[in-house]
C-alpha cells in the first residue's frame, strides 16, 4: 500500500454539530503541505464499538491514522483505551505524564483531580506525543508494521502546537515526507465564480501546478498548488501561473493568502498617509469592526458614525431632510450625503457610507430586501453605487456583503488614483 493518511475525529459533539470540526481542516491542509496523500476523513462518536469499526476500516485503506479528540479525563474520553483494545494490548501508566499533569495544575494554583490519572494510561508500546499546552498527551504508535497512529486532543490550539513541534519532525524523520505541496490562494471580490472561471478556464486543465476555484460568502478564490521536492521549487512552478492569472483578473483580484479587503485597503491608505471615516446604517458598525480588526488601523481609520435612525443622519451627518422625505434613507442622495458628512465631521481624506435594507422585513417592490447604496466621498467629489444582494440568504448575508463591497469600492478608487497621473488631485 502506498503511504496514505486518514483523519479520524472522535467526539459525539462533532456529530451533533455542537462544535465545528476545524481540526480536520487544519490537518488536511498540513498533510497537503507535507505532500502526504489523504483520501478519507471520518467522524465517530464516543462509542468504543464504532471507534473500533472505523479503525479497522481505516487500516484497510491507510497506513497513517491521525486521531483527534477523546483524550481527556472524563468517562466519554475513550480513544486510547479503545485503540489498545482494538489491537489487543493493555494500557500502561506513565509516571512522567502524571508528574507533568500535577505540575501544570500546580502552576495554575489547582490540585490534580483523580480522574486526570486516566490521561497517563497509554497503549503498551506507544511513545508519548508531548503536549506542552495541556494535560492530555497524545501517542506515536505502530501497533502493526504497516500502521502508524498519531493521537491529539480535540482542543485546536493544543493540536496545532503538538503537530508542528512534535508530529511533523517525527514524520520527516520517519520518511513520510518525500515531496512538498505548496499552495498560493488568490482572492477576488466583485466578480462571480462563474465569470472568473470562464476567464481562466484553460488553467483548470493544468496538472502541476493545479488551479481550482472556490467561492464563499461573496468572495471567489483561486488556489494554485504545486508538488515539488521543496517549497522553493514549488513556488517557482507557481510564480508564472500566478502572474498570468493576475494579468487576466486585473483589479478583481484584491490580494492573496491571508489578505483581507480591510487589510489591503489599510495598506493602500497607509502608503500615502490617507485617512478614512465611515457612516453606517444597515451594517450597524460591521464595517468599522472589519477595519479595526487590522493591527495598526488607528493610523488611518479615525472613526465612524452608526446613523441607524434618520435623526442621526440629519443631526450628525448633515443629510438633507427633504432628500430623506423625497428619496428615502436607502437612496443615492442619502448615501452620498452620509459619506460627505462623515468625511467633513471627522476631517478625513475619505468618507465611506452604507445604507440599505438588510431584512427580513422592510422591503417593498420598489426597494426590496437586499437593496444597498454605498457612498464614497473624497477630493474627487462624491459618488455612490447601488447593489441588489437579495434577501434570500438572510440579514447577516446582506450586512456582510455590504461591508465587504464598501471596502472593495474604496479599494478600486484608491488603485485608480494610485495609477493616475501625478497632476490628478483625486488622491492626496
Amino acid at each position: 500500500m502506498p503511504q496514505v493518511a486518514e483523519i479520524i475525529c472522535v467526539g459525539t459533539e462533532l456529530l451533533l454539530g455542537d462544535i465545528l470540526n476545524s481540526n480536520a481542516q487544519f490537518l488536511a491542509q498540513e498533510l497537503a503541505k507535507l505532500g502526504i496523500a489523504h483520501y478519507y476523513q471520518s467522524v465517530v462518536g464516543d462509542n468504543p464499538e464504532r471507534i473500533i469499526q472505523v479503525v479497522r476500516t481505516a487500516c484497510d485503506r491507510a497506513n497513517l491514522l491521525i486521531f483527534t479528540g477523546g483524550l481527556g479525563p472524563t468517562p466519554d474520553d475513550l480513544t486510547h483505551a479503545t485503540l489498545a483494545a482494538c489491537f489487543g494490548v493493555g494500557l500502561v501508566e506513565h509516571p512522567e505524564i502524571l508528574e507533568d499533569i500535577r505540575r501544570k495544575f500546580a502552576e495554575r494554583g489547582r490540585e490534580m483531580t483523580p480522574n486526570n490519572r486516566k490521561q497517563a494510561l497509554l497503549p503498551e508500546g506507544a511513545q508519548v506525543l508531548t503536549n506542552s499546552g495541556g494535560s492530555a498527551p497524545g501517542i506515536i504508535w505502530q501497533p502493526r508494521p504497516d500502521v502508524t497512529i498519531l493521537t491529539f486532543p480535540g482542543v485546536p490550539a493544543e493540536l496545532k502546537y503538538m503537530w508542528r513541534d512534535v508530529a511533523v519532525p517525527y514524520l520527516r524523520q520517519a520518511g513520510w515526507v518525500q515531496q512538498t505541496v505548496y499552495s498560493r490562494l488568490l482572492r477576488f471580490w466583485g466578480i462571480t465564480e462563474s465569470a472568473l472561471a470562464t476567464k481562466v478556464q484553460p488553467f483548470f486543465d493544468l496538472q502541476n501546478p493545479t488551479v481550482a476555484p472556490y467561492a464563499n460568502l461573496g468572495e471567489v478564490k483561486l488556489r494554485i498548488s504545486a508538488l515539488a521536492e521543496s517549497e522553493t521549487a514549488a513556488q517557482a512552478l507557481i510564480a508564472p501561473i500566478e502572474q498570468q492569472l493576475l494579468e487576466i483578473a486585473g483589479t478583481d483580484c484584491y490580494g492573496a493568502d491571508d489578505d483581507s479587503l480591510a487589510s489591503v485597503v489599510g495598506q493602500l491608505l497607509q502608503a500615502v498617509g490617507a485617512t478614512l471615516a465611515v457612516a453606517e446604517s444597515c451594517t450597524g458598525g460591521g464595517l468599522g469592526a472589519m477595519l479595526t480588526a487590522i493591527a495598526g488601523s488607528s493610523s488611518y481609520f479615525w472613526g465612524g458614525v452608526i446613523s441607524y435612525d434618520n435623526s442621526v443622519k440629519v443631526g450628525l451627518l448633515g443629510v438633507n431632510p427633504d432628500d430623506l422625505a423625497q428619496f428615502g434613507a436607502v437612496s443615492h442622495p442619502v448615501a452620498q450625503q452620509m459619506a460627505a458628512g462623515v468625511r467633513d465631521r471627522l476631517q478625513t481624506t475619505w468618507g465611506l457610507s452604507i445604507t440599505g435594507i438588510a431584512g427580513p422585513a422592510g422591503g417593498s417592490d420598489e426597494k426590496p430586501v437586499g437593496l444597498v447604496y454605498i457612498g464614497l466621498a473624497g477630493k474627487m467629489g462624491v459618488t455612490s453605487v447601488e447593489y441588489r444582494f437579495g434577501g434570500g440568504r438572510g440579514r447577516d448575508w446582506v450586512r456582510h456583503l455590504s461591508a465587504c463591497s464598501a471596502l472593495d469600492q474604496l479599494r478600486r478608487h484608491l488603485l485608480s488614483a494610485k495609477f493616475s497621473s501625478s497632476s490628478d488631485d483625486r488622491y492626496p
